[in-house]
């Protein structure tokens, strides 16, 4: 084990989570970083809003609210605490941003932090941005409301340049309206320029490593992240988030040993602060860090772990759907277990999107275990996701899904004897997956299309043009266990040729 994660371990036992302050299920996390956001409210309780704020760079929404709920009962004129209500309810980074349910309480927050009025011209400016988020949300489609928050933080910013909390906060409303489409990462770029000067002069701040990981997090810049990841974990120790946040950083450069313990005690964090969503996630992460270091066997542990836990359709919460659907997908085809994937059972309750995940795998399954015409019925479920998600104004969500089902509909052609349709299919899957990025939610798919191209191409004889395609799967995503095994392949196949 690292000195960084025998740091880290020593710090959970430091600071434990406290119990004094429950109002749900869990504590609220204690050792959380500085932050001080000055407001015009009683200077009673000034301290707990910083605290609010700092469970809000952390994403501890739920203690956040709670945060934020109690200023307002102590201070009935502070409207900076309906604000931090109201953000309380705005994930930027997650899927989805914002529940359908929780809009129009969010709604009201911001109404009544209008209502009270703000203390000074830069509290309304952020109660202003925030309402933008919120205004017309049943007519106005997310995407359009996020562009104006951007633009109301910016101008906040401008005119408050020196304003820690305003560069911050502008920072992760350009990273959450940053295209996946972009490979040039100009959003991501804008946002660390602005936080590498704060993060030297605010070390102990814990929205500025927070966000600089998210936007190294990716091929690019992703060696940048390090420093980053390195700082956040011993900031805020007692946020879960803060725990997992590095792995991002560690699985783009595939130190798996490193994110394997970054894991573990966010997962263990998670679960004593009762925070499914953020233990599943780190789950996630965690069985794909242990497959990728060959470790198959604890692989399945946190497999079988999964099933001992109810309800994780997740209903609306889709981090929730999407770890507990990913885990036992991963672990059947990352392994070639395609009977194991053929059996896999798309989730009930669960948005479409991760339906597709388990439809994709047992088409998989089917296609490479010599079943092509049953694997045509999960073809055709695939397709009508697609269509559900375009409908649905959901283009990033269908386009994944395309990417799906042309690797399946590659497969499929291949078990048929089309070699040539086959390697068209998954060549034109690898080009479209390559010029998107991933979201937050997922390590990266489950198996990269270029990778499986590479492997249709090793199956077709092909070894000198699969050498090269799991040498691009790998400048993507180093260190993945499938790709440097066919690579060895690969290779020996062509010396023999």
């Amino acid at each position: 084990m690292s000195h960084l994660w025998r740091i880290l371990l020593t710090l959970l036992f430091i600071f434990p989570f406290s119990t004094a302050q429950e109002t749900h299920s869990h504590g609220a996390p204690q050792k959380l970083g500085k932050v001080s956001f000055p407001i015009s409210c009683a200077p009673s309780v000034q301290g707990e809003f910083d605290r609010g704020v700092a469970l809000l760079h952390s994403f501890a929404y739920t203690a956040a609210e709670n945060a934020f709920q109690a200023i307002a009962e102590l201070d009935p004129r502070c409207a900076m605490a309906h604000w931090g209500m109201a953000m309380s309810y705005f994930h930027q980074l997650w899927e989805p941003p914002i529940l359908p349910a929780t809009i129009s309480i969010a709604q009201k927050e911001v109404q009544r932090a209008q209502q009270i009025g703000a203390g000074s011209e830069r509290e309304r400016q952020f109660i202003q941005a925030l309402a933008l988020i919120y205004q017309d949300a049943a007519t106005v489609p997310y995407h359009t409301r996020a562009a104006n928050y951007e633009r109301a933080m910016g101008d906040l910013f401008s005119e408050n340049s020196k304003d820690v909390e305003a560069q911050v906060f502008y920072a992760l409303a350009l990273l959450a309206n940053a295209s996946p489409a972009d490979k040039t990462h100009a959003k991501q770029k804008q946002a660390a320029d602005l936080l590498e000067p704060l993060d030297r002069a605010y070390p102990q701040h814990p929205g500025i490593p927070h966000y600089l990981i998210h936007a190294y997090d990716n091929a690019e810049l992703a060696p940048r992240g390090l420093p980053a990841a390195k700082a956040y974990v011993q900031i805020a120790p007692s946020a879960p988030h803060a725990l997992h946040m590095p792995s991002h950083i560690f699985t783009r450069l595939s130190l798996w040993e490193d994110s394997i313990a970054s894991n573990l005690a966010a997962r263990e964090a998670a679960h004593q602060q009762g925070d499914t969503g953020e233990e599943l996630h780190a789950m996630d992460y965690l069985v794909y860090a242990y497959l990728q270091s060959g470790r198959d066997k604890d692989a399945a542990k946190v497999i079988q772990q999964l099933k001992s836990m109810p309800k994780l359709n997740g209903g609306g919460d889709f981090k929730i759907a999407y770890a507990s659907t990913a885990m036992p997908v991963r672990y059947a085809v990352e392994r070639g277990q395609w009977a194991d994937a053929a059996g896999i059972v798309a989730p009930t309750e669960a948005p479409p999107h991760v339906v597709a995940i388990a439809v994709w795998a047992r088409g998989l399954g089917l296609a490479r275990s010599g079943h092509a015409a049953e694997a045509r019925t999960e073809i055709d479920r695939l397709l009508r996701i697609e269509e559900q998600l375009r409908t649905s104004d959901n283009n990033y969500w269908a386009t994944q899904v395309g990417i799906l089902t042309r690797e399946v509909m590659a497969w499929s052609a291949q078990a048929d004897g089309k070699p040539d349709g086959a390697a068209a299919l998954m060549r034109t899957s690898a080009d479209e997956e390559d010029a998107i990025e991933k979201l937050p939610v997922t390590p990266g798919p489950i198996i990269p299309a270029r990778e499986q191209l590479a492997y249709l191409l090793l199956e077709q004889n092909r070894p000198g043009l699969a050498l090269k395609e799991f040498e691009t799967a790998l400048a993507n995503a180093p260190g993945r266990r499938g790709a440097l095994l066919g690579a060895a392949h690969a290779a020996e196949f062509s010396a023999q040729k």
